[in-house]
């Protein structure tokens, strides 16, 4: 470990270890997992226990704090805080079409299929036995939730107490169950945002008329269709997220010699919000994250057929759908096409192992407080509810004032509530 770097009121310090790319066979392969360490500058030389961080995703690496803020802050007054890049993320290994290039489909689609939540539990637990650390305390935000209902499931030993922010899934629903609900739930941040917004509907209207008639590229050169525009809804899921919309549709034209045209800050707006490109785990595995011995077989896909709002015609009122992946982006997206037969052959695959452990989540000894957003887009609402019902020893406080970015925007509140409900069993 280098030595720490100091900031006005933060250190830092990198960690960095190997691990298998599969522990199940474990080869010469190898993979590099970096995590960096946070501690406050008043609490440096003192013994304080610690807490790993699990990023959402799946496929985004841990965040780079400027500043100590938000939930870091409040963290950070009884921790030594972890900020682990989950395998293929960040500084660990990174995956992107390529890092991937020099290896066929198939091989491909083998190598990624080691990179869902069971392995980033194992990769943590490789960290806390390389730095000594007999517990830790966890936070998952989203998909780290995933994670972490992984940790307890099978190393409860490892953890002193869990935090979990917008992420407590189903562990026992199928991906096709996941979409049916969602679809529901976006189609309700859908009929709030066309409300909400006088003309949006018509605006909106009016790009995927324009995008049906004329062919439009983004700054990178890739064919910008109907269907991008509608995977945008995305943004719904956000506390802000319309809002942010809603000004960015009305600028979405501009006049060029009497012709009304895509304007190039939208274009390169719907550019940025397309992470997939950047970040194509995101894609490659958002089904798989919820596949325990089945096939997804595209679920998104399949379960949106029955949804005829999100299925654009020429002439309809267009509705955005929410983080559904869809086989189509693999043909249509420039960095996701080089992945394309990969992300078949995982959309096929059968044998995923369980993610899960109902036996042991009902016996849990170790104290989870959750934070559970009652108009989540992303996780959904009654699923939680399940889940905690089941999960012993755990809390929950459950409330309509976040959207699924809650811990991003108010971070230091939510993480004082979760420490006070945590303390509380």
């Amino acid at each position: 470990m280098q030595d720490f770097i100091q900031d006005d009121e933060l250190c830092f310090r990198n960690i960095n270890i190997n691990v298998p790319v599969n522990y199940e066979q474990i080869t010469e392969d190898s993979l590099t997992i970096f995590a960096r360490e946070v501690v406050h500058k008043s609490n440096i030389n003192k013994e304080l226990p610690w807490l790993i961080y699990l990023q959402g995703g799946p496929g985004f690496a841990a965040p780079r704090p400027e500043a100590n803020g938000g939930w870091l802050k409040a963290a950070l007054k009884h921790y030594r805080v972890l900020l682990l890049d989950q395998r293929g993320t960040g500084a660990s290994s990174a995956i992107t079409h390529q890092t991937l290039a020099s290896k066929s489909a198939q091989q491909q689609a083998e190598y990624l299929s080691h990179f869902r939540a069971d392995n980033i539990v194992r990769d943590a637990e490789q960290l806390r036995q390389h730095l000594n650390i007999k517990q830790w305390a966890l936070l998952g935000q989203s998909f780290g939730g995933f994670c972490a209902l992984h940790y307890l499931s099978f190393y409860p030993q490892s953890l002193s107490k869990v935090f979990i922010t917008g992420g407590i899934p189903s562990i026992t629903a199928t991906a096709d169950e996941v979409y049916q609900a969602t679809y529901k739930r976006v189609a309700d941040k859908n009929k709030a945002f066309f409300k909400r917004f006088t003309g949006a509907q018509q605006q909106c209207n009016a790009i995927a008329e324009y995008l049906s008639n004329n062919q439009t590229y983004l700054p990178n050169g890739q064919l910008f269709t109907v269907e991008q525009f509608q995977t945008w809804g995305i943004t719904l899921g956000g506390t802000g997220g319309d809002l942010a919309m809603y000004y960015t549709i009305e600028g979405a034209f501009v006049d060029i010699e009497g012709q009304q045209v895509l304007s190039y800050d939208f274009l390169n707006t719907m550019l940025n919000q397309q992470s997939y490109q950047t970040n194509p785990l995101y894609a490659i595995l958002h089904e798989a994250i919820y596949c325990q011995q089945y096939a997804s077989k595209w679920a998104a896909e399949r379960v949106r057929q029955h949804y005829p709002q999100y299925q654009y015609q020429t002439g309809d009122d267009v509705s955005f759908t929410g983080e559904m992946v869809y086989p189509w982006m693999f043909d249509q997206m420039t960095c996701l096409q080089p992945l394309r037969e990969a992300a078949h052959f995982l959309a096929a695959k059968e044998d995923w192992s369980p993610l899960y452990c109902a036996q042991q989540l009902a016996k849990n000894t170790v104290p989870v407080a959750a934070a559970v957003y009652v108009e989540d887009m992303y996780v959904e609402y009654r699923y939680s509810c399940e889940t905690l019902a089941l999960l012993a020893n755990a809390k929950s406080w459950q409330t309509n004032q976040y959207e699924h970015n809650g811990l991003r925007v108010d971070g230091e509140h939510i993480f004082e509530q979760l420490m006070a409900l945590a303390d509380s069993i």
